[in-house]
């Protein structure tokens, strides 16, 4: 990170540095943009007589075993609740945290495999919030494990960074106003890289693949290792802008069927949470985390090449059916196009209430209606309990599983034998 200080001696080519940065962040941004116009565009040519086969992947024997590096503020939430599905649906233990770790691993140390609850062992998923720690990781799963994850384009992810963690990451919390605009002028003033929550204000997908958030990212020898790393780990790194896209990647990777990557959006903010960047913002947000940034921009690229080497126009068609056929699994659902998006406060069934980071930040959720035709009333229709698990909170789905794969756990195991669940650390 370059740092210029009004004291410098070299004032004013500090102040053409920090332009040159400016100017690359702006390039690397409108390259991502770049690389979404022509996605329109290619999609827009489709020729109506292709067709492409859904069923080579889910011909293939499912992969069972995944690892899915939960990042923040990236529609992990989402994908997470994909996971936990298809576990339940196949009998799949997934890895859960202990109780002193809460719903995370004890998020922000490193993942140690002392932190899985011992009942939620052996695992075939793990999917819960960690700093990446890959030989502890390896520890507790199967030696065919996949890993995927999810990056999210840096400014956005970072708008949503500020608001979410506002009252709990002392960086954001000294900033005087509250706003993220007053932050981004100065932030080595607000900033303190050695506090609690700090990883929440600078480089944050960085600091999550466990790498050093605080690196330099002018050290061109460190970056390349570090996304050289993240690569021989990672099968699909998926891209949060692109999530159908990434979907359908990840399908053919698991060798899944579409049924089994239908969802519905988790652990959205409220509009009035939201703010939108004025002019300028964005490359400043690139330039503050640069690292994220670097990895942002090769995984974006390398997750096109993975689209066009499976044939864009396939993908295309794939990603239409698979919004064809969530349509169709909402409307049994809930009756309708789209399930109504809820206040936490609105929601009658605590069950599905989601948590709420603060008294500023309010996360929306939804509610089963009591006229939705999983009751039975049509022919085919969604069971209450697969319409209730779409819209499931990540806490009170963790729960559910902890508490169901415990009773199993218990069924299996003798209590003689059984291993009493220890503290973390």
């Amino acid at each position: 990170m370059f740092i210029c200080t009004s004291t410098s001696l070299h004032q004013m080519s500090c102040k053409k540095m920090f332009f040159l940065l400016l100017a690359v962040s702006s390039l690397s941004l409108f390259l991502h943009s770049r690389g979404h116009f022509i996605w329109i565009i290619k999609s827009s040519k489709m020729a109506s007589n292709i067709t492409c086969s859904l069923s080579s992947a889910a011909a293939k024997t499912k992969h069972m075993s995944i690892a899915f590096l939960k990042t923040h503020k990236t529609a992990s939430s989402t994908m997470q609740n994909i996971l936990f599905r298809f576990a339940e649906h196949h009998n799949l233990t997934v890895a859960l945290p202990q109780s002193p770790c809460d719903h995370q691993f004890c998020y922000p140390s490193s993942f140690s495999s002392r932190f899985v609850h011992p009942y939620t062992l052996p695992a075939r998923i793990i999917t819960s919030h960690m700093r990446f720690n890959h030989n502890e990781v390896q520890r507790i799963m199967p030696n065919d494990t996949i890993y995927v994850t999810i990056l999210r384009e840096p400014a956005s992810m970072f708008e949503s960074l500020f608001s979410y963690y506002n009252q709990y990451c002392p960086s954001f919390k000294r900033v005087p106003d509250g706003s993220l605009e007053t932050f981004l002028k100065d932030p080595w003033r607000y900033f303190r890289p050695t506090e609690k929550d700090s990883m929440y204000a600078h480089n944050t997908l960085t600091y999550d693949l466990g790498g050093d958030n605080n690196h330099r990212a002018s050290d061109k020898a460190y970056v390349k290792g570090f996304i050289a790393k993240i690569e021989s780990i990672f099968s699909l790194v998926m891209i949060s802008e692109y999530f159908d896209e990434s979907l359908v990647l990840l399908r053919h990777l698991l060798s899944w069927e579409l049924e089994d990557v239908l969802y519905i959006k988790q652990n959205m903010r409220t509009p009035g949470s939201r703010r939108s960047l004025q002019e300028g913002l964005p490359a400043r947000i690139r330039v503050w985390n640069a690292l994220d940034a670097k990895l942002y921009n090769h995984f974006n690229a390398s997750l096109w090449r993975q689209l066009d080497a499976l044939g864009l126009d396939c993908v295309a068609q794939e990603v239409q059916l698979l919004r064809q056929a969530r349509d169709r699994l909402v409307r049994g659902c809930f009756g309708g196009p789209q399930p109504q998006l809820r206040p936490a406060n609105q929601i009658k069934d605590k069950v599905l209430r989601p948590w709420q980071p603060s008294s500023k930040v309010a996360i929306m959720g939804y509610e089963l209606p009591l006229n939705a035709s999983y009751m039975g009333a049509k022919p085919g229709s969604e069971s209450r309990d697969h319409c209730l698990k779409l819209i499931l909170p990540e806490v009170q789905y963790s729960q559910r599983l902890l508490q169901m794969q415990s009773l199993r756990y218990r069924r299996r195991v003798p209590f003689i034998l059984r291993r009493r669940p220890g503290r973390a650390p």
